[in-house]
């Protein structure tokens, strides 16, 4: 069985991916929802990022199926929506494909840009 990861980061660097990855995660919720309803309160966007991140950290960190994380995170997501948007479940289900899509475009585009700055010569 292989050694939980929560084991050999440190707790401070466990919270510090969590709220970037959640920071990261409302910044492209806003993304997505303004792409969707127009002009949007970029405070409701906050909210939905945290949950999805919490989510997100549970495979690595304590071992559990990935899967079931990415689904568990996809259904906060949209609970996260319909909560702060307060929008038809159909719509809801639009906003957080669209969140989807542009959180893995701007993760490639951040994780790219980073290993092209690691790979750079000093």
């Amino acid at each position: 069985m292989a050694t939980p990861v929560l084991q050999l980061a440190s707790p401070a660097a466990v919270a510090a991916t969590v709220a970037l990855f959640a920071l990261f995660l409302s910044a492209t919720a806003f993304v997505a929802a303004r792409n969707v309803l127009g002009d949007v309160n970029p405070v409701k966007a906050l909210g939905v990022g945290p949950g999805p991140a919490v989510l997100a950290t549970l495979p690595p960190t304590f071992g559990v199926n990935p899967f079931l994380a990415l689904g568990a995170a996809i259904l906060v997501d949209a609970a996260g929506f319909y909560l702060l948007f307060e929008r038809s479940p159909r719509l809801v289900a639009y906003i957080t494909l669209i969140h989807v899509v542009v959180s893995i475009i701007a993760g490639a585009i951040v994780f790219g840009l980073l290993a092209i700055i690691s790979s750079a010569p000093i």
